[in-house]
């Protein structure tokens, strides 16, 4: 081999040589790089996925805080009408107060109309057929009487304690006053409840028909005969009785 051979030779193994250096730094100065960037796309990504999550949450919040918000209102809105209502209603309320009052301050000058007794069967509240036939007959004259107001008693016989005869007499009142209201479209506010119990008989509890009779609810339409008002009906006799007969069987 000459010199000249040699020569080249050697160049070439240098050249390899070097190349081969080049690629290996390069790689070596690279590589960390490309890991880097790598570490950095992750990154980004789970921040995106965690804005993502966090923005999906506060939506999902505020949705909460809206539909709580109008549901408040709407409660709010619904609390204001009933209490409007309310208010409504106590105004009525004080409104038939005056006017009750004022009856009982002249009570003095009312007298009867018509007058009725109801009757009961035994430890019974319900009415009967006759009764309400005697009630339709008192009804029928309210309308022509000014200034009315209607009493209601009720009571028993002596058969039980005190305290459940006075809470049947006023099962028995109640019964004539919603019949009234809803039959014969009387105010409440002109009816005057009592119960009497068996405080009151008009006949002896010693016998069956006594007590029969003393199971009833005496109703009275009054007219007020007083100054300044003038009743379509003020009779200068006594009123006339509708009775309904008791029932025979105690």
């Amino acid at each position: 081999m000459n010199r000249a051979s040699l020569t080249l030779m050697l160049a070439a193994t240098l050249t390899a040589s070097i190349g081969c250096t080049t690629k290996n730094y390069v790689r070596q100065q690279t590589t960390p790089l490309i890991n880097k960037t790598n570490e950095l796309d992750d990154l980004t990504a789970k921040n995106s996925k965690d804005i993502k999550d966090v923005d999906q949450r506060a939506q999902a919040g505020i949705q909460a805080v809206q539909a709580r918000t109008a549901e408040i209102d709407q409660k709010a809105m619904t609390a204001g009408s009933e209490a409007d209502k309310a208010q409504l209603s106590a105004n009525g309320a004080s409104q038939r107060v005056d006017a009750l009052t004022n009856a009982v301050i002249n009570l003095d000058n009312y007298r009867p109309v018509v007058e009725t007794a109801v009757h009961f069967g035994f430890d019974k509240d319900n009415l009967t057929k006759q009764a309400k036939e005697a009630i339709d007959q008192l009804a029928a004259s309210v309308a022509t009487t000014k200034g009315y107001i209607i009493t209601i008693e009720g009571a028993t016989d002596s058969v039980g304690s005190s305290d459940y005869n006075y809470d049947l007499s006023q099962r028995r009142a109640n019964a004539v006053i919603q019949y009234l209201a809803a039959e014969k479209s009387v105010p409440a506010y002109k009816i005057y409840l009592i119960g009497l119990g068996k405080d009151k008989p008009v006949e002896t509890n010693k016998t069956s028909d006594g007590g029969a009779k003393n199971r009833r609810v005496d109703i009275r339409l009054m007219t007020n005969t007083g100054a300044g008002t003038t009743p379509a009906e003020a009779p200068s006799t006594p009123a006339p009785t509708a009775s309904a007969n008791p029932p025979s069987s105690k």
